[in-house]
């Protein structure tokens, strides 16, 4: 009976791995959708011009457009928005897998180690909620904030599935942390020993840290959906006169004035200006915190495993800064923009295990 239950969670596991993958692949094919403005490729949801697919043929294309004439047929962008669809709606049937046999294996295998069920139907309550906002995407043209809150919705899918598969690991972390406690081959003093016993309010600080970074994604999604990417193409801050242009109270109105669409912006440039400026000065804040994070993390935590994190953090906020640097240096292309998405989700995830890393080790160490 224990050996059907592991194999069960071992299955789930592996299913909760592939999600994860695919949802950082819909993130990636969101980002790009709206950056080749393919956000509105299809005016109705979830069908595309009342296809399952794209108009193709000449008598499709006429038809499409003589039922939607306000959007003419652009195949490409149209094909961008549905491919997005697809491999969204595919996550969704995973997620529901997902909840349902963590339920079953709840249900069936009354161990004292029980399978996690609030995350697995947290990630379902999201991703219904995800679809919702896909239809508003398109039925409110692009609104920004539901753009924005459409991404967060991603990367809230991404976090609650990565806790997950950490829950229904947790080897992972805390056999590694307490072998390397009492290896004898590991040196640790009995100074250093007293102090990791003392830090259990790391992990406090490491949450702090994924509340800054959820509002520094919060701001580039803001800044993405109203266009604002490119209002500042000079470093460290903006060009000009920048700081006598800034507009706080219009710029982050939620509720815009109705417009026919909000494609492509509604906001003046001195508003997508404040917007950028914010969220410059909020990249500068979020790196500084991260740094001292795991400057601070590493002298209270001479475990391998925990330097080994930290290591991987900074290599994706190194990059994810440079990614930065890069769309304005090089004027926002394509492919730096899209990995600027994918690798904030990274740096996420490799935020969450961190901080899942200091949880676990609190618990261990209170308990030696």
């Amino acid at each position: 009976m224990e050996n059907s239950a592991n194999n069960n969670i071992i299955a789930l596991r592996r299913l909760v791995l592939i999600s994860i993958v695919l949802t950082i692949f819909v993130i990636g094919l969101g980002a790009y959708t709206r950056l080749t403005h393919a956000g509105l490729g299809c005016p109705d949801w979830p069908t595309c011009y009342g296809l399952l697919d794209v108009p193709q043929t000449s008598e499709q294309i006429a038809a499409a457009e003589k039922a939607f004439p306000e959007r003419a047929v652009e195949p490409e962008k149209a094909w961008n928005e549905m491919i997005h669809r697809y491999f969204a709606g595919a996550l969704g049937l995973f997620i529901v897998a997902i909840a349902f046999i963590s339920i079953k294996l709840r249900i069936k295998h009354k161990t004292s180690t029980k399978t996690p069920l609030l995350l697995p139907l947290l990630a379902l309550a999201v991703v219904i909620f995800q679809a919702a906002l896909g239809m508003w995407t398109v039925t409110l043209m692009l609104m920004p904030v539901i753009v924005m809150g459409h991404l967060l919705g991603g990367f809230t899918t991404l976090c609650l599935l990565f806790l997950l598969y950490l829950k229904l690991n947790p080897e992972l972390y805390n056999k590694k942390i307490e072998a390397a406690i009492s290896d004898k081959a590991v040196t640790i003093n009995s100074n250093a020993a007293t102090q990791i016993k003392k830090t259990s309010s790391y992990q406090r600080f490491a949450i702090v840290g994924i509340v800054i970074l959820t509002m520094q994604i919060a701001l580039g999604g803001w800044t993405s959906s109203n266009y604002a990417a490119l209002s500042c193409i000079e470093l460290p801050i903006c060009q000009g006169d920048w700081q006598n242009q800034l507009n706080f109270k219009e710029a982050f109105t939620l509720l815009p004035p109705p417009q026919k669409s909000y494609e492509f912006g509604h906001l003046d440039h001195h508003e997508r200006l404040t917007i950028h400026v914010v969220h410059r000065l909020g990249a500068i804040v979020t790196s500084l915190y991260l740094l001292w994070l795991v400057i601070a993390t590493l002298k209270k935590y001479p475990i391998r495993q925990v330097q080994i994190s930290c290591a991987v953090l900074v290599l994706f906020l190194v990059t994810q800064v440079s990614l930065g640097i890069s769309n304005i240096w090089f004027k926002l292309p394509l492919n730096v923009a899209v990995a600027h998405n994918l690798v904030a989700a990274l740096l996420m995830l490799s935020l969450i295990s961190l901080a899942y890393q200091l949880t676990q080790h609190s618990r261990g160490s209170c308990h030696e």
